[in-house]
């Protein structure tokens, strides 16, 4: 057995380099930003006033100031102020030539055509200058994830097309004679496929595409069919059928149609048989067919994998550190991701820990992460945890 980092390591390695495709500005939301992009132009283009008021060219209290004209966003004021004058400006108005400063309106009153400033009139100058948000050929740093905040910049920027990563495609294959889809009956030793389904939620909310096969049949016909439609798929991930048992044929079938295997078995529980290699072009992940080990492998490895063909930096999920709510015995030989959920006394690691439980998975909301050989924690300590 290898260890969880090198079990990644090796997978990392296996990563092609990703694809760039340009898409609209409008669908570029929760894509991985995957080449320069630029400004096309100082913002704001001009001086602009930060206020409604009067652009003057220098105003004392009780000086009163004759108003020339009017400047409002997307008609700015063609002429010049001059002392002794004003012109009535509105928020994001260009600043017209000469004026220096904006009296904001509540500091001055008005009759007709000429304005009187107060006693106490604001100190700042309320203009924003040429290029204060950013200047012309400035961008953006990537590979990132483009949140709501970098769709608006990049509008600003007056970007229309934005170079992402390709999404990658993954195929998924539940693999077993006791499987039917959700909505059928079950026969009397039949159970529902629920890992391909919480797989595919996963792999949707990283930005892949993933697709669901068929289910894969324990015979060596029924997997050589599946595995023969993976199509242009980047990465194949298969659920069960990765261990040494009888009926577990995942390995040989891949096998004999080409799979160059990575590793097969992983220092860790839940999750213990898992496999990996290539396969034609696509990286192939074998989990183990356990419902909440497929889904915690699918965490710690499909995800990070998936991240990483997005151009993505190769690393694994982040962790952050929580205090126990209570005490934990010692750990085994290996590295043990405990479902466990967050209490107003910390972190409070479930009692039922079998890899068949999807209802205590479904409660928790982080894995806490037990090194191998962990001595025993008390209440009160911090751990690892990776959130849900």
């Amino acid at each position: 057995m290898i260890s969880v980092a090198q079990a990644l390591d090796t997978l990392f390695a296996l990563v092609p380099p990703h694809q760039v495709e340009f898409v609209p500005l409008i669908h570029a939301h929760n894509r991985v930003l995957a080449g320069p992009v630029s400004a096309a132009r100082d913002q704001p283009p001009f001086a602009a006033s930060a206020m409604d008021g009067y652009a003057v060219v220098e105003a004392r209290p009780n000086v009163p100031l004759t108003v020339i004209g009017e400047s409002a966003a997307g008609a700015g004021f063609g002429g010049a102020v001059k002392a002794g004058q004003a012109v009535r400006i509105f928020t994001g108005a260009p600043i017209p030539s000469g004026a220096t400063r904006v009296i904001l309106q509540e500091d001055v009153t008005r009759d007709g055509d000429r304005i009187t400033p107060g006693d106490k009139l604001d100190t700042g100058d309320n203009i924003r200058p040429a290029g204060n948000d950013f200047r012309a050929g400035s961008g953006l740093p990537y590979p990132r994830v483009l949140a709501s905040a970098d769709i608006a910049l990049l509008a600003a920027m007056n970007v229309a097309k934005v170079p992402v990563a390709r999404r990658p495609r993954v195929a998924l294959i539940a693999t077993g004679n006791e499987l039917v889809m959700p909505g059928e009956r079950p026969g009397p030793d039949q159970i529902v496929a629920s890992n391909t389904f919480g797989l595919h939620a996963l792999l949707r909310d990283l930005g892949a595409e993933p697709r669901l096969l068929p289910i894969a049949r324990d015979t060596t016909a029924s997997l050589t069919t599946v595995l023969g439609m993976i199509d242009d798929a980047d990465l194949v991930v298969t659920v069960g059928g990765a261990s040494v048992g009888d009926h577990d044929l995942v390995a040989p079938v891949a096998a004999a149609l080409g799979m160059q295997r990575a590793f097969h078995r992983v220092a860790m529980r839940p999750g213990k048989p898992l496999m990996s290699g290539r396969l034609g072009d696509a990286v192939m992940i074998g989990l183990p067919g356990n419902p909440v080990s497929a889904m915690v492998c699918g965490h710690v490895f499909v995800g990070p994998v998936a991240r990483a063909m997005l151009g993505l930096p190769p690393q694994a999920v982040p962790r952050r550190q929580g205090v126990l709510a209570h005490d934990l015995a010692a750990n085994g030989p290996r590295e043990h991701y405990m479902r466990a959920k967050h209490t107003p006394d910390g972190l409070t690691v479930f009692e039922r820990q079998d890899s068949s439980l999807l209802h205590v998975l479904s409660a928790a909301d982080a894995l806490v992460v037990r090194p191998i050989r962990d001595g025993a924690r008390a209440a009160g300590e911090t751990a690892d945890y990776i959130p849900l």
